[in-house]
């Protein structure tokens, strides 16, 4: 079946804000909105809350004792999926599928259990249970009081739009009408911070944007972390209140000559393009929101990719890892509502220290979204207004 699927709501909680309003407005802006950040002993350039945005995280436990064992990427997801199912306009009465997922989990709360494991040689009660990756979906499941199936997983960084195929093959199958789908992720901990330095992907640039994601004439790596979660909510058919339509999904993996890189042209996302494209006219597609981590092999194999696909019919270009920097296992559904908000106010927002690409020329109808991760993983969707 190929269905077209309605998102009929899409909400983050990022340092991109906490609204839609407020969202637009900061891509709207050509300012990072990274900045030094105290971790451990390190100083190291992150994309982080704001104290405001921390606070209201925080006050979830206020709201409910039992969110005191909670994991911050479980805290950011229910706001996140708060706002999107009450933009839907779903009730309690409605049951809907739940799949959010995320690329570490509860990090933090698995190097504090850990640690007080190594010094005691005991844990808490309340370290297996909040530390399980199920744990995000099963605890936004009980936030917003629902009865529907409840899946969380881990492709590295396409989680969340794995999350989203997940959501759309469910309603086409039929086995549901409503799906709320994202990913969550809070990494910003010294062990996983560690791990992106071990290898020598992290950014050590100053200046006013630490990631040059996208820029082909950086030497070095540029990967910069961010925090945060996204989730939409999706339904099959045209809604009248739809914000986009999903007209195309594609996937693939490819057989790995390194365990943290694709090939140098990206097979696996050429793969998964073409499947999103399926009929769909190369010159119909407007614009295309890379992956682009920042890394020089990454954005590089990337861009081959698209100029194998597209050729003479390169749409415009953009990413928004300068502004808000990788989420990891939530990047995809940021990098989703960055497209849909860009086909609603039918405005492009490219790389600010980028001109050597084309400008917006004409209304936007089609973008095409992209995230690949460890493992050869590759997702594209493909959405219209």
């Amino acid at each position: 079946m190929s269905t077209t699927v309605s998102i009929v709501s899409i909400s983050s909680f990022s340092p991109l804000g906490s609204s839609t309003k407020e969202v637009w407005n900061n891509y709207s802006d050509t300012a990072t909105l990274m900045h030094d950040y105290k971790l451990g002993e390190k100083i190291i350039p992150v994309a982080a809350l704001t104290i405001k945005q921390r606070e209201q995280a925080d006050a979830l436990k206020t709201f409910d004792t039992k969110y005191n064992s909670l994991d911050n990427s479980v805290l950011y997801s229910i706001l996140a999926s708060r706002m999107a199912v009450e933009n839907a306009g779903w009730t309690e009465n409605d049951v809907f599928g739940i799949n959010i997922g995320s690329s570490r989990g509860a990090t933090d709360l698995f190097e504090k259990h850990h640690s007080e494991f190594l010094e005691t040689g005991k844990t808490g009660i309340q370290a297996s249970p909040a530390t399980t990756l199920g744990n995000i979906s099963s605890w936004v499941a009980q936030d917003l009081k629902n009865s529907g199936p409840e899946i969380s997983h881990s492709i590295t960084c396409s989680t969340a739009l794995h999350a989203l195929l997940n959501g759309v093959a469910w309603l086409r199958a039929g086995m549901a009408d409503k799906f709320l789908v994202g990913g969550s992720e809070a990494p910003l901990t010294p062990f996983t911070v560690a791990q992106m330095q071990a290898m020598k992907i992290y950014s050590s640039l100053k200046g006013e944007y630490p990631c040059r994601a996208f820029d082909f004439e950086k030497k070095a790596n540029t990967m910069v972390l961010g925090e945060g979660a996204a989730s939409a909510c999706l339904e099959p058919g045209k809604k009248s209140n739809a914000l986009a339509y999903i007209d195309g999904i594609g996937y693939a993996t490819e057989t790995l000559k390194h365990s943290v890189s694709i090939s140098n042209d990206a097979e696996c996302m050429q793969k998964s393009m073409l499947m999103a494209l399926k009929d769909t006219p190369l010159e119909e597609v407007d614009a295309i929101v890379m992956h682009a981590p920042g890394t020089v092999k990454g954005d590089l194999s990337e861009y081959t990719a698209v100029q194998k696909i597209f050729g003479e019919n390169m749409p415009l270009l953009t990413t928004n890892k300068w502004k808000v920097g990788h989420t990891f296992g939530a990047s995809g559904l940021l990098s989703l509502e960055f497209a849909v908000l860009m086909l609603q106010n039918n405005h492009f927002i490219g790389v600010p220290y980028i001109n050597r690409f084309p400008t917006q020329d004409k209304p936007l109808r089609k973008i095409l979204v992209n995230a690949v991760g460890f493992g050869g993983n590759a997702v594209s969707v493909l959405i219209s207004r």
